[in-house]
């Protein structure tokens, strides 16, 4: 009897490429965008500066983590999902509830609107990739 093997999926091979492809531009944007905020006026936001900083960091580490693919990068890739998105409720709650607190915009301020509601989007398109890919 001859066996087949089933292909083994990995996270960064088809749809995977454009998540990581969308992780990355998300990782560049929020990187530049939390960057000039914090060297050219951190003292008027300073919690929604580091937020955006936060972001760019988890975006660059979720985008690492799919691209490697092993069970290593997936459990990151998981773990950064998993953050992003409690981190992009929260924020969009808190920055809803309470505008004082958010006197300037983060990536994930009312769950990414200037963004296109992707920040929202994003985390769970990776869960869901990296569910499917288990």
């Amino acid at each position: 009897m001859v066996e087949t093997a089933t292909p083994r999926r990995t996270t960064n091979r088809g749809p995977g490429r454009l998540l990581i492809a969308v992780y990355i531009l998300f990782a560049i944007a929020a990187t530049s965008r939390a960057l000039l905020q914090i060297v050219t006026k951190f003292g008027e936001a300073p919690v929604a500066y580091a937020l955006s900083a936060v972001a760019a960091l988890i975006y660059i580490v979720a985008a690492i983590g799919l691209a490697r693919a092993g069970h290593a990068g997936r459990r990151v890739a998981l773990v950064c999902c998993s953050v992003e998105l409690v981190g992009v409720v929260v924020v969009g709650i808190l920055s809803l509830a309470d505008k004082a607190l958010f006197p300037d915009e983060t990536v994930w301020s009312q769950f990414g609107s200037g963004y296109g509601y992707i920040p929202l989007l994003l985390p769970l398109l990776g869960l869901f990739w990296l569910h499917r890919t288990r």
